[in-house]
């Protein structure tokens, strides 16, 4: 009888087994990691917003108590008024100057906010009571018959289901 002798190789290298197996625990990892970061973004994107708004709400407020009762941009449709009246200097009849011209404001240091789900600085002015649908076409929609300021947001929800549009 013949022996056979069994020459063992020494392997390099990983089967494809083991890649798989690697594979498929990273995937498993990558799916219960990211959810937790989407979560956190959108909740930050939450809060900035709700942040952004309460600002604009006061300063809204603030150049009403000082410009006799009147609403940045009142009675008109001018994006371009609203926001100069809230990041110049203004008088009380409302007219804009450069910042420190004029005895009132800034109201908005700097540029105006960005709306952090669409990152649009814009505002749409409405000379109604009734502001109307959202569209995305711009960051914010303003009344500058009622004063009133929301996010443009056509199609996001608040973690607690809410409306953005309607903070």
């Amino acid at each position: 009888m013949h022996m056979h002798r069994i020459i063992k190789r020494k392997r390099s290298g990983f089967t494809l087994v083991e890649v798989l197996i690697v594979v498929v625990i990273l995937g498993i990892l990558a799916a219960t990691v990211l959810p937790q970061f989407t979560t956190a973004t959108g909740d930050a994107q939450e809060t900035s917003i709700r942040q952004n708004l309460q600002t604009l709400r006061s300063v809204i407020e603030t150049y009403k108590l000082q410009h006799n009762g009147n609403f940045p941009a009142k009675g008109t449709t001018d994006a371009a008024l609203f926001v100069d009246q809230l990041i110049k200097s203004t008088d009380a009849a409302g007219t804009v100057g450069d910042v420190g011209t004029k005895p009132f404001g800034p109201y908005v240091l700097g540029q105006f906010p960005a709306n952090p789900f669409n990152n649009l600085r814009t505002v749409k002015v409405i000379n109604s009571a009734t502001i109307g649908a959202a569209d995305d076409s711009t960051g914010w929609l303003y009344s500058s018959v009622t004063g009133v300021i929301k996010a443009n947001t056509a199609t996001l929800t608040a973690a607690d289901g809410t409306a953005i549009e309607a903070l």
